[in-house]
């Protein structure tokens, strides 16, 4: 029987859209380099890596994914356009949704969950993109070895194409077409189920909203951006602010809703309640802060654009703004459009807000999916991949 290699791989595609330059990255476990379909060059090189070795390789607008193609702009009757439970909903124009949402018009199945996009519509018809988001943009894909296993016995079974994996389940949907057109949101302030913040955040939670994986993920991101010598601005912090160890002597200040959360937050230097809900001014001098962070939070502002013109403010100029967030937040208290986006949509509205603010420059997104989860953790039973990881970052403008 033939010999395999099998590896775990963090795949990355790079690539620039109009509005920023993105970075979504894959961890695969086990990697069969005599099984499974690598793009390009890829397999020769990367069975040559040792861990922590890297490769990567340019690719053409339509290779890693199906070119872009006119015949796949689909105009149908509103009428064929039905949720789940076949209640039919009217589209709002730039957004995703299942192909089985159209089924009939888009001739597949029902339960067909490639997505595709409304380009245009009126009472009677709608215009349906179903290129691949990604068909436009020449791709950079880099695949760095984490762990290499020991050779095994080949005895059959499937086989994974891995360009289908690193561009599958999202990426390029987080361009805001919907949004990007538009001066502002409708309605907006975004609205909440539930209102209350002052309420709600009389109790304390000494609880992390992330899996221990994601929270060393967005550590790293932080590491990567930041430095220790910073003055940082923890928006909407909390009881832990995911600042890398290395951090915990520099200036942090933490900005948030509970007290008792607060001062338990020992990387703080200094603390602040202030509810920016209610009044969205952060109470601070101009240029007061080399960089702001906000994680696993911003879903839950409603003012998110007077907010952003703040931390603009607030930050010298070449410093720096970071988001980070998953798909965990407390229900009900997230803005409503929230729910019902797909979380690279999500990405999408984000890098939006930094799009109409209008003071932000250099803006990136990344996003990291397939880790696994710890088996420590109280979720594992659901799922056994960690929680995703999306951040947009840009530096503030210069006068």
């Amino acid at each position: 029987m033939e010999k395999i290699n099998l590896a775990s791989i963090e795949f990355s595609i790079q690539w620039q859209s109009y509005y920023a330059v993105h970075r979504d990255r894959h961890f695969v476990d086990r990697v069969d380099f005599w099984r499974d379909i690598f793009p390009g060059n890829l397999k020769k090189h990367l069975e040559q890596l040792q861990p922590g070795q890297s490769y990567q390789e340019d690719f053409s607008a339509g290779i890693l994914v199906e070119p872009f193609d006119q015949q796949r702009l689909k105009t149908f009757k509103a009428s064929q356009f039905k949720n789940n439970n076949q209640e039919t909903i009217i589209p709002q124009t730039g957004k995703f949704y299942p192909q089985g949402w159209a089924w009939r018009a888009l001739q597949c199945f029902p339960q067909n969950t490639i997505p595709f996009r409304v380009v245009d519509r009126d009472n009677e018809l709608v215009v349906a993109d179903t290129n691949h988001p990604l068909s436009r943009y020449p791709l950079t894909l880099e695949a760095r070895i984490i762990e290499k296993q020991q050779s095994t016995k080949e005895r059959g079974g499937g086989c994974n194409d891995i360009a289908s994996i690193v561009t599958g389940d999202g990426p390029g949907m987080q361009i805001p077409y919907q949004w990007a057109a538009k001066d502002g949101y409708t309605p907006y302030p975004f609205h909440r189920l539930n209102d209350d913040d002052f309420t709600f955040y009389q109790t304390a939670r000494m609880v992390n909203h992330l899996d221990d994986t994601a929270i060393e993920q967005i550590k790293s991101i932080y590491a990567r951006l930041l430095s220790p010598s910073n003055k940082i601005l923890d928006l909407m912090s909390s009881w832990t602010s995911h600042l890398p160890s290395s951090f915990e002597n520099c200036q942090i200040t933490g900005l948030g809703l509970n007290e008792e959360e607060l001062r338990a937050n020992r990387q703080l230097t200094r603390t602040m309640v202030h509810d920016l809900n209610q009044v969205p001014l952060l109470p601070f001098p101009d240029n007061s802060f080399d960089a702001v962070i906000c994680t696993a939070s911003i879903e839950y502002l409603t003012r998110p654009l007077e907010i952003l013109a703040e931390i603009a403010r607030v930050t010298i100029p070449g410093g720096i703004f970071i988001t980070t967030f998953s798909d965990r937040w407390f229900p009900g208290k997230e803005i409503q459009p929230w729910a019902d986006l797909h979380r690279f949509e999500r990405l999408g509205l984000i890098l939006d807000y930094y799009l109409k603010t209008g003071k932000f420059e250099h803006i990136h997104t990344e996003s990291m999916l397939g880790l696994p989860r710890p088996f420590t953790d109280k979720h594992i039973t659901k799922t056994r991949l960690s929680d995703p990881i999306f951040a947009v970052w840009a530096n503030i403008k210069w006068p």
